[in-house]
C-alpha cells in the first residue's frame, strides 16, 4: 500500500586517500507516499472472515484443530512472535526490510493517525479505513528481490494453515479492488496471523489442515492486491475476533494488546544496514511494474570504475556512518565518515571509485559501520575470469562439480584461503586453511567464481555446480 518515489542528491567532488569526510556521489532516500485506500476493502474482508470460519469448522470436526481456548481473550495465553520476513540463502544483502505503517490507533479519520509509540507512521482515509496491520516493504531493490524470490514471509508462531488465496496478479503499482495472494495461520490459542500481498505461485505447498512451524516458509513477498510495492501486510487477531497490534507501547491501549506479542519487540526505529555492495554502476530505481536495474557486480575487469553504495533502514537524523575500503595486501585505501542530516525509513548512497585509484588486483574489502554494527562486502578487481596463464599455476577438478572439487597445483603452492562467489558475487563460502578439497553440496546448481589466496598471490577460475 505505497508508492514509492527515489529522490537522488548528487555531489561532485574529488577523492584522496584519506579523506576523513566524503560526500556521496549519489542516492537518496527510498520515499513512498500513502493514499487514501486500503490494503483490503470491508468487502473483501468480511468474505476472508466468513471463508476462514467455514474452514476453522472444517478443521474442527476433522479433528485438525483442537483449541484449549476460553471464550474470552486470555492475553497471557497468545503466541510470542518471531519476525514474519527473512532473506532468502541466495539474497546478496544483510537484510532484506524496513517498516513502512503500523496499525493506526486513532479511530478518527481522515488524516488522524497514531501508532502504538504515539507517532504518525501510519494512515487513515477519507471512508473511515484505519490501518490494520504492519506494512513491511522490501529493500533494497523491491520488485528485483520478488523475482528472484529473495525475500520471505515465514510463519510468525506454529500454527495450522486455515486458509491460502493464490493465483491473483501480483505486481500491482496503484491501488486498486484486486484480490490479493495470502496465507492465513490459525495458532493454539485460536489467534489469528494473516500474511498478505504474496507473490502469485510462491505460497507454501502445505495445504488448509497442516501444521506450520514458526519460522517455516509462507510464501515470496509481493505485491499482490491493493499495493504499491512489494510488501507483506501483517494482520494479527485474537481469539475472541479482535484486532491486535502486536507492540507494546504508549499509545497502545487496546484490550486486545496489554503485553508485546513479539518474543523480542523490535523498537520503534531499528537503524541497520540492508545492505553493502559493489556495482559495476550507479543501480536505477526503474517506475513500477520495471524491475530495478541493480547493476551489482563483485567481479571488475582492470580498468573499470566501481561504484560502492550503502542501504539503509530506519536511518536516523544527525548520525553517521563510517566506510572503510582495503586493498588486497589489507592496507586502507580510503576510511571516511558520511554524515546522515535527516531520519528516513530507507536510503541509499554510493561513492564512484575510478580505475586510476584501483591500483592493486585482487580481493577488496568494503566496511560499513552504522550504530555500532558493521557489515564487509568483498570484490575482486583485475585479476578475474580464466586466465589462460594460470594453467602452470593450478587447475580445478573435476570441472562442472558434483560435491566437492580439488585444487591441483605446484606443491610449492601454499593455499591461505579459498573463496567461492555466485553470480552476482555474494560470498556463499570461505575456508581459512591450506586444504585443497572444497566441498560444495550445500550450493544450488549454477556459476560460481572461485578465489584462490596463496603466499604468491591471488588466483581465480570459474566452476560449474552440476548434479
Amino acid at each position: 500500500m505505497r508508492n514509492f518515489l527515489i529522490l537522488l542528491t548528487i555531489c561532485s567532488f574529488n577523492f584522496f586517500s584519506g579523506q576523513n569526510n566524503r560526500l556521496p556521489d549519489g542516492g537518496g532516500f527510498y520515499d513512498f507516499n500513502h493514499q487514501n485506500t486500503e490494503c483490503l476493502s470491508e468487502e473483501q474482508r468480511l468474505t476472508i472472515k466468513g471463508l476462514l470460519d467455514k474452514n476453522i469448522r472444517h478443521l474442527t470436526l476433522e479433528s485438525k484443530i483442537n483449541l484449549n481456548k476460553s471464550s474470552v481473550f486470555n492475553p497471557t495465553n497468545h503466541p510470542l512472535f518471531i519476525w514474519p520476513v527473512v532473506k532468502s540463502v541466495t539474497a546478496p544483502y544483510n537484510n532484506v526490510w524496513s517498516i513502512s505503517n503500523y496499525v493506526d490507533h486513532n479511530p478518527n479519520y481522515p488524516n488522524a493517525v497514531q501508532d502504538w509509540n504515539c507517532g504518525s507512521r501510519t494512515y487513515d482515509t477519507a471512508a473511515g479505513y484505519n490501518h490494520k496491520g504492519i506494512d513491511i516493504f522490501t529493500w533494497p531493490f523491491s520488485l528485483f528481490q520478488m523475482d528472484n524470490d529473495q525475500a520471505e514471509a515465514v510463519a510468525a508462531a506454529d500454527g495450522i494453515i486455515i486458509l491460502k488465496s493464490d493465483g491473483n496478479f501480483d505486481r500491482s503499482c496503484a491501488f486498486n479492488n484486486n484480490n490479493w495472494n495470502a496465507v492465513y495461520i490459525q495458532h493454539a490459542d485460536g489467534s489469528q496471523s494473516w500474511y498478505g500481498h504474496l507473490k502469485n505461485g510462491s505460497l507454501t505447498t502445505k495445504v488448509v489442515g497442516d501444521f506450520i512451524a514458526a519460522g517455516e516458509y509462507v510464501g515470496i513477498v509481493g505485491s499482490s492486491g491493493n499495493s504499491t510495492g512489494p510488501h507483506l501486510h501483517f494482520e494479527v487477531y485474537n481469539n475472541s475476533g479482535q484486532l491486535v497490534d502486536t507492540y507494546l507501547g504508549p499509545c497502545n491501549n487496546w484490550s486486545s494488546s496489554t503485553e508485546t506479542w513479539w518474543e523480542n519487540q523490535k523498537p520503534y526505529l531499528d537503524p541497520k544496514i540492508n545492505a553493502v555492495l559493489s556495482h559495476s554502476a550507479p543501480p536505477q530505481f526503474n517506475t513500477c511494474p520495471t524491475t530495478e536495474t541493480p547493476n551489482i557486480s563483485s567481479s571488475f575487469s582492470a580498468g573499470s570504475n566501481v561504484v560502492l553504495a550503502i542501504y539503509l533502514a530506519d536511518q536516523l537524523a544527525n548520525s553517521s556512518v563510517n566506510l572503510v575500503l582495503k586493498r588486497p595486501d589489507n592496507s586502507i585505501q580510503a576510511n571516511w565518515n558520511f554524515s546522515l542530516v535527516n531520519e528516513y525509513s530507507a536510503s541509499w548512497w554510493y561513492w564512484i571509485f575510478p580505475s586510476n585509484q584501483m591500483i592493486q588486483q585482487g580481493n577488496y574489502q568494503f566496511t560499513a559501520t552504522y550504530q555500532g554494527s558493521s557489515v564487509t562486502h568483498d570484490f575482486n578487481y583485475g585479476n578475474l575470469g580464466i586466465d589462460e596463464s594460470l594453467a602452470s599455476k593450478f587447475s580445478i577438478t573435476p570441472n562442472p562439480v558434483q560435491e566437492s572439487f580439488s585444487i591441483n597445483g605446484s606443491d610449492t603452492i601454499i593455499i591461505e584461503s579459498v573463496t567461492i562467489y555466485d553470480i552476482v558475487g555474494k560470498k556463499v563460502i570461505q575456508t581459512n586453511s591450506s586444504s585443497k578439497d572444497i566441498n560444495i553440496a550445500a550450493l544450488d546448481n549454477g556459476v560460481y567464481i572461485v578465489n584462490v589466496m596463496t603466499l604468491e598471490g591471488s588466483y581465480t577460475a570459474k566452476i560449474i555446480k552440476k548434479q
